[in-house]
């Protein structure tokens, strides 16, 4: 149903061949975050688009399809363009895509990647092709907002853990994929997240590594209990529902997380877990995991770490920063950048360190963003007229915010790691100095660039 790559555009797009100036041969366009909540991005995500949309070839079935449809919508269809994409390159859409190397950071206000047409014939494509594409904007925001809160966590652990390297990865769990509008989203949005961690409990970016970016095993999980595994036991034997988690999953050297707010939260902590099943926690030789799951964020987790304290103990580290014996705390209740910043500089002010602490997070990492986040546009900002190369860029007095770039742009880097976008003539080099920021991922319906999820990873840490 959704398979016709004709047809995953905007409408208006159908008329769009018919409004270029007469003799043009060529289109050129760019994507770039214009600001937004973060003063930089992370690449993310062009390949899973590129996998997925692009690599089935057109072919005249969908032509037909497509000039059904479109003549019943009510838009001209250029179905003499797409039969010649068919015929003379087999389906396979004559264009150019270069970009930034996945997992690279850039500052805001630059070209992340560039479209055009290699087919004279084709100018019209680039833009007919902007609707899948600057779907980018997802995944790159996703792993944007993944990235800032693990610059938080980071600090926080650096200031307050004797190994932060080491807890880093495990220390935001994405909670999101029941909050998210679709199995794709989740997919993609759960693994830009994975570009930052280690956990995750949403299957299909798991999928999604395998799949797009040649990664066996791209997130770990531990055993976990929800609300229904509790209640089902009433509120009578809730130490019982406590005890069969134990007795299944308290394994030496394992984890596993016990939601304990069903009934009563600190009743739950201070009595049953730090009295009741207190020896059977420590002789298991496991780290519980007590989740919390209502209540005010930055008062609840305070109040969870000292009453854990109280009943297990604790040691204090290099640091001066004391560490739970045999529990820690997680965290997925209204959990966002904000509070996660809020709730770490409390706990580290009641003098915990923050490797006590995990976060989940739902709908504040894989939902509550938009292309405006950022502000993502894909814009042209050259054309080849009469076969010359001519700038194009906008400039609407209305809102300067959203000036465009003009010329064949090209994303430069020097030695230092400062970027800029310069326009440069077709063919020209980067000058002494700078180099190319860009390279070409695929042209003419074929990848050329096959990124892992580990190299994706390795650049989103070098200026980390």
């Amino acid at each position: 149903m959704f398979d016709n790559l004709i047809l995953d555009t905007d409408s208006y797009k159908a008329s769009h061949w018919l409004q270029y100036p007469p003799a043009t041969t060529g289109a050129f366009f760019y994507v770039e975050s214009r600001g937004g909540r973060y003063d930089r991005t992370v690449f993310f995500g062009l390949q899973a688009i590129l996998k997925t949309a692009l690599a089935r070839p057109v072919t005249h079935a969908m032509v037909d399809e497509a000039a059904e449809l479109l003549a019943a919508h009510g838009e001209p269809f250029n179905e003499a363009g797409w039969r010649r994409i068919v015929d003379v390159h087999g389906g396979r859409l004559p264009v150019r895509i270069r970009a930034v190397p996945e997992g690279t950071v850039v500052p805001t206000h630059q070209a992340l990647m560039t479209i055009e047409n290699t087919d004279p014939e084709c100018f019209w494509l680039p833009s007919y092709l902007e609707t899948l594409l600057l779907r980018v904007w997802y995944p790159v925001t996703v792993a944007t907002t993944s990235w800032g809160v693990k610059q938080t966590l980071r600090a926080a652990l650096e200031k307050t853990c004797d190994d932060p390297g080491g807890q880093l990865p495990f220390k935001l769990h994405d909670f999101g994929a029941r909050g998210v509008s679709s199995k794709e989203s989740a997919a993609i949005g759960g693994l830009a997240h994975l570009v930052n961690f280690l956990g995750s409990d949403t299957l299909a970016a798991v999928q999604a590594g395998r799949a797009w970016y040649n990664e066996p095993m791209a997130a770990f999980s531990i055993p976990a209990a929800e609300h229904s595994t509790i209640t089902s036991w009433g509120r009578d034997r809730e130490a019982d529902a406590y005890r069969n988690m134990l007795t299944s999953f308290g394994k030496p050297g394992g984890l596993f997380s016990v939601v304990s707010d069903s009934y009563d939260l600190f009743d739950a902590v201070s009595r049953i877990w730090g009295q009741e099943l207190r020896d059977e926690v420590i002789a298991s030789g496991a780290t519980l995991v007590v989740r919390p799951d209502s209540g005010e964020p930055v008062e609840i987790v305070a109040e969870t770490l000292r009453r854990l304290d109280e009943a297990f103990g604790s040691t204090v580290n290099a640091k001066g920063y004391k560490v739970l014996s045999h529990v820690r705390v997680i965290q997925g209740d209204g959990v966002n950048p904000v509070s996660i910043a809020a709730i770490l500089e409390r706990v580290i002010a009641d003098g915990f360190s923050a490797e006590n602490l995990a976060f989940g997070m739902g709908g504040g990492l894989l939902q509550q963003l938009d292309r405006d986040t950022q502000r993502f546009a894909l814009k042209c900002s050259a054309a080849k007229v009469d076969g010359a190369w001519i700038d194009v860029s906008k400039n609407p007095v209305t809102d300067p915010g959203k000036r465009s770039k003009a010329g064949r742009l090209m994303l430069q880097k020097n030695a230092v790691g400062e970027y800029r976008t310069v326009a440069v003539g077709e063919g020209e080099v980067a000058p002494r100095g700078w180099a190319d920021a860009m390279v070409t991922v695929w042209e003419d319906g074929m990848l050329l660039v096959d990124h892992t999820l580990a190299d994706v990873r390795a650049r989103s840490e070098a200026r980390g």
